[in-house]
């Protein structure tokens, strides 16, 4: 493994986001069907749908959406300083693939789709994950996951880019 793209914590767990960013464009590429739509979750997610689009020779631009507006926990979060939902394209009736870097409670899948239904009705929606890391507190799961982790309750893993666009993971906690 290359140092620049693994990530150590304190319980000694390595993830080369970069090879699991291989493992994830197959997998995007299993499940897009002809017209499918990537949107990805600000910001992680919105990388990766940048990426993936050129990766897959995919036409037009890619949508990012943001969970902000719709958070349970929007009293005490407010609004991010990351991008707000741009989707370039009609969601009546669109397949979408939503993309995200790490899945964990559900709560930010919860408020993106919440978003996503006030741009429209899709005919159908999926989820690619860079990583799951358990610890659901709602009945959501990813149609497909490059990699499974268990973390501790403390701990967060968040994905990073390099100015080069090169990713790596950032591991908080303990």
């Amino acid at each position: 493994m290359n140092p620049k793209n693994e990530t150590r914590s304190t319980g000694a767990l390595f993830l080369d986001a970069e090879a699991l960013y291989k493992e994830l464009l197959r997998g995007v590429a299993m499940l897009c069907q002809g017209d499918t739509k990537l949107v990805g979750i600000t910001s992680g997610g919105a990388w990766l749908v940048e990426r993936l689009q050129r990766d897959l020779n995919l036409p037009g631009k890619p949508g990012v959406i943001s969970s902000a507006m719709h958070r349970d926990d929007f009293a005490k979060r407010g609004l991010a300083n990351s991008a707000q939902t741009q989707l370039p394209f009609d969601v009546n009736g669109a397949h979408i693939l939503i993309l995200d870097d790490v899945l964990y409670t559900g709560r930010t899948l919860r408020a993106v789709i919440n978003e996503l239904f006030d741009y429209g009705r899709p005919a159908s929606v999926k989820l690619a994950v860079l990583v799951d890391r358990g610890g659901r507190e709602l009945p959501v799961q990813a149609d497909f996951a490059a990699a499974r982790v268990a973390l501790g309750e403390q701990q967060s893993l968040a994905l990073a880019r390099s100015e080069s666009g090169v990713f790596s993971f950032e591991v908080q906690g303990v």
